[in-house]
C-alpha cells in the first residue's frame, strides 16, 4: 500500500474524540466546562471524509493538583489545597452520509463516558476548613454532535462542528466528585488540516467557544472559554501498516468571567497551556481501518486551574 492511501484513510477515520468528557475539578464551577484542553488537535480527530460507520473506544486519565494556598469553587464548595484523579471510558459513534450538503461530508453522532472521579481538599464550611474525599463512579455528561461537516480540496481540509453536552451525569451539591456537570454545553468548532499525500506529512489546528447554561441548583454560570488546539504528525511505514510520531499542543482561555449567586470568587477566569507527544498506529483491514493513538499531554502553565497531566488512549474502527 502507498503512503497517500495510509493519509486517505486516516482521514477517513477521523472523529472528534474531545467528546470523552470527563469532570474534573479545576476553575470554573465544576470542572472547567464540558473541553477537555487538548481533546480536539490529531489527524484522528477530524471528521471523516469518507461515508459509513465509525465506532471509537477512549480511555482518558487525568491527575492533578492545586496548591493550598489557590481557592476554587466545586459544586458550592470553596476548596484549598484540591487534588483530583479522573478516570474514564467512553464509547461513540458517528455516521457520515455518502451524499454530501453544500459540497461536503456530513456526520452525526454521539458519545457516552464512564467515569471514575477521586477528589480530596480541604473544605471550608461556616468558618471551619475541614479535609475531604469523595469518590464517585458512573455514567457521564451525553455528547451529541448534530452536525459536522469537512470540505476536502486536494490536500487540506476544512471542517466545522456543533458539539452539545447533555447533563446526564450524577450531580450533587456539596460533593466534590461527580459525573457530571449539571448543565449544558454549546461548543461551535473550527478548524483545518493540511496531510502531504507524498510524504506523510499531516498538521492539523481547531479553534472553538465553549458556552455553558447557568447550573440551577449552585446559581452558578461558568463564563465563555476559548480553546485552540494544534499537531504535527509524521507517517512511516511499519510492518503491515503505518505509525506515527507527532506532538500536540493546546491553549485554553476563559474569556468572559463566572456569574450567578454561586460565583462568590468573582469572574474566576481560567488559563491553561500544555503540550506533549503522539503515538499512533494505523493499520487496514480489507477496506476497513482500525487506529490506535496514545497521547501524554503536559498542563505546563495554569492559572485558576489545578495543573496535572493528560493521558488518552484511542481506539478507532472505520468500516
Amino acid at each position: 500500500m502507498k503512503l497517500y492511501r495510509s493519509i486517505n484513510y486516516l482521514t477517513a477515520l477521523s472523529v472528534v474524540a474531545a467528546f470523552a468528557f470527563v469532570p474534573v475539578s479545576q476553575a470554573e464551577e465544576g470542572g472547567a466546562g464540558h473541553y477537555i484542553p487538548g481533546g480536539v488537535s490529531t489527524m484522528i480527530d477530524l471528521p471523516p471524509t469518507k461515508g459509513g460507520w465509525i465506532l471509537e473506544t477512549m480511555y482518558l486519565n487525568y491527575d492533578a493538583e492545586a496548591s493550598g494556598s489557590r481557592t476554587l469553587p466545586v459544586a458550592g464548595l470553596l476548596t484549598g489545597g484540591l487534588n483530583v484523579t479522573s478516570n474514564s471510558i467512553t464509547l461513540g459513534t458517528l455516521y457520515t452520509f455518502d451524499q454530501k450538503i453544500l459540497g461536503g461530508y456530513y456526520s452525526l453522532g454521539a458519545f457516552l463516558p464512564y467515569v471514575d472521579v477521586n477528589a480530596s481538599a480541604q473544605v471550608t464550611l461556616r468558618n471551619r476548613t475541614r479535609s475531604r474525599n469523595d469518590q464517585v463512579n458512573g455514567v457521564g455528561d451525553l455528547s451529541i454532535i448534530p452536525a459536522m461537516m469537512a470540505w476536502k480540496i486536494n490536500d487540506w481540509l476544512i471542517d466545522a462542528s456543533l458539539p452539545i453536552y447533555a447533563p446526564t451525569g450524577d450531580y450533587k451539591v456539596g460533593r466534590l466528585a461527580n459525573t457530571g456537570l449539571n448543565h449544558w454545553t454549546f461548543d461551535p468548532t473550527f478548524g483545518g488540516a493540511y496531510n502531504n499525500e507524498k510524504t506523510g506529512f499531516n498538521a492539523a489546528v481547531h479553534t472553538g467557544l465553549a458556552v455553558s447554561t447557568r447550573n440551577e441548583d449552585t446559581d452558578y454560570r461558568n463564563g465563555t472559554v476559548f480553546h485552540l488546539d494544534t499537531s504535527v504528525q509524521q507517517l512511516l511505514p511499519l510492518g503491515k501498516g503505518f505509525l506515527g510520531l507527532g506532538a500536540e499542543a493546546f491553549y485554553y482561555q476563559q474569556m468572559t468571567g463566572d456569574s450567578g449567586g454561586g460565583a462568590v470568587l468573582g469572574d474566576n477566569k481560567a488559563r491553561t497551556v500544555g503540550l506533549g507527544p503522539v503515538l499512533s498506529y494505523l493499520l487496514p483491514v480489507g477496506d476497513n481501518t482500525l487506529v490506535a493513538e496514545l497521547r501524554w499531554l503536559n498542563e505546563l502553565e495554569t492559572q485558576r486551574r489545578v495543573k496535572g497531566n493528560y493521558i488518552w488512549f484511542k481506539l478507532v474502527y472505520q468500516f
